[in-house]
């Protein structure tokens, strides 16, 4: 077999003599050797790189195999077709079909490889979201709504306890006041408090959702069913976020004792990957934020609150009315209007503040006349007894007082026996003579 070099110097030396013994003795060769390069190269068949393919065992039924993988869109496995094979009358052996079929495969894939183009997003015009699985929390799962600007890569992680379609429309609005306006469009997945069915494959949008595109003036779109890769975006907000948020052997995470500590976890979360510079950007989120709020539309004042449930003005003792029952809110709410609606068997509060609708207490449904109350929802009690401490109202009463914890101790003493007379304390005077 000659080379490449040697059969190049052959054909030269033909095209330069013309005769195929001159070419012979030219190149060192036959003249039969010249001739038959010089046919090759006439009818296009010269020899590429090494030797030419011989003919092996399963050629023949490299038809049925390109048969068996096209049926299967490409999944069958070798030792399949090689049982089938062998019925058909092939003696060769395993490790034949195994490369016979690899090839097969890969001729298969190459002609339906899915082509990506790079995106490249323009400021202010496309948002996404998903949901994550949190940690456990009390024996309870929560969840993590992970929100993602497409340009300037800033991400938004909230946790909540569940995902229905008011917990979802309050985490937009937080995402979007976090961003600091709304985006042209929100992508997410088909889950159903978005697509309530599909026909034709086109996605049918809830009522809600569309009402609050219509509120926010922005448009929810959803990717291909079972097609993660059209949202690729959320998708790595949501795996980063898990991998730093939800305790693992590999994070050596401790377990959260409370939902204020998943909520503080998350805002330091969001703190750091914001503020930390983009591997593809070369930038931090947070200072590409700040251009990218100049294309962002304007966010009504009042949230969406029409999914919310009824008002209610929390009292002065921290607590709210619904369906004859009283519930407890967080003490700092007093006196403002939250957000009571039902979720199965639980009672869901939330408060529209300046950053958000914001789920401020969960409690289980309860029955007139039995208080339902979270400790946790008030100030921590003082120290020691609660009973009433003397205050001085005159100046003999102070000069009383001031002689120590003992005389303080002996008046509370004397008052709790009833005795009024022994309580009186105005015949004391500086000379401590009584004025009886």
């Amino acid at each position: 077999m000659k080379s490449r070099e040697e059969i190049m110097e052959i054909l030269e030396a033909f095209d330069l003599t013309g005769s195929f013994r001159d070419a012979g003795e030219l190149a060192g060769c036959s003249h039969h050797t010249v001739a038959a390069y010089v046919a090759k190269r006439d009818e296009g068949r010269l020899p590429g790189e090494g030797p030419e393919r011989r003919e092996r065992i399963i050629d023949p039924f490299l038809p049925k195999i390109e048969e068996w993988v096209e049926r299967s869109q490409g999944k069958v496995r070798a030792d399949v077709c090689h049982e089938k094979l062998q019925a058909l009358g092939y003696s060769g052996s395993d490790r034949t079909v195994r490369r016979a079929v690899a090839e097969a495969k890969a001729s298969w894939r190459a002609g339906r490889r899915r082509v990506y183009r790079p995106w490249i997003p323009e400021p202010g015009m496309w948002a996404q979201w998903d949901w994550g699985q949190g940690p456990v929390i009390d024996g309870r799962p929560t969840n993590l709504f992970c929100a993602w600007l497409a340009w300037s890569r800033f991400r938004v992680v909230i946790p909540t306890w569940d995902r229905t379609l008011p917990t979802a429309i309050g985490c937009l609005d937080r995402a979007m006041r976090a961003f600091g306006g709304a985006p042209t469009y929100w992508l997410t997945d088909n889950e159903r408090t978005v697509t309530i069915d599909h026909v034709a494959g086109i996605a049918v949008r809830h009522p809600q959702i569309v009402a609050v595109g219509g509120h926010y003036g922005i448009t929810v779109a959803t990717c291909v069913p079972a097609d993660p890769e059209s949202k690729g975006g959320s998708e790595a907000t949501v795996r980063i976020a898990k991998a730093d948020l939800v305790p693992t052997d590999a994070d050596l995470r401790a377990d959260y004792t409370c939902w204020a500590e998943l909520v503080d976890a998350c805002d330091e979360f969001m703190e750091e990957v914001n503020g930390r510079v983009h591997r593809v950007t070369r930038r931090a989120p947070v200072e590409m934020l700040t251009e990218e709020q100049q294309r962002l539309h304007r966010l009504p004042e009042q949230p969406y609150t029409t999914v919310l449930g009824e008002t209610r003005k929390v009292s002065w003792t921290s607590t709210i009315s619904f369906g004859g029952v009283t519930y407890s809110v967080p003490h700092q709410l007093v006196d403002e209007s939250v957000w009571v609606r039902v979720d199965g068997d639980e009672i869901v509060v939330c408060h529209c503040a300046p950053s958000g609708v914001t789920e401020v207490a969960r409690h289980r449904r309860g029955t007139p006349g039995t208080p339902v109350i979270d400790d946790a929802h008030y100030p921590p009690r003082p120290d020691g007894p609660l009973a009433r401490k003397p205050k001085p109202t005159s100046a003999a009463e102070t000069e009383f007082l001031a002689i120590g914890e003992g005389a303080r101790s002996w008046l509370v003493e004397a008052a709790a026996a009833g005795n009024s007379a022994t309580v009186e304390v105005s015949w004391w005077s500086p000379r401590g003579e009584s004025n009886s």
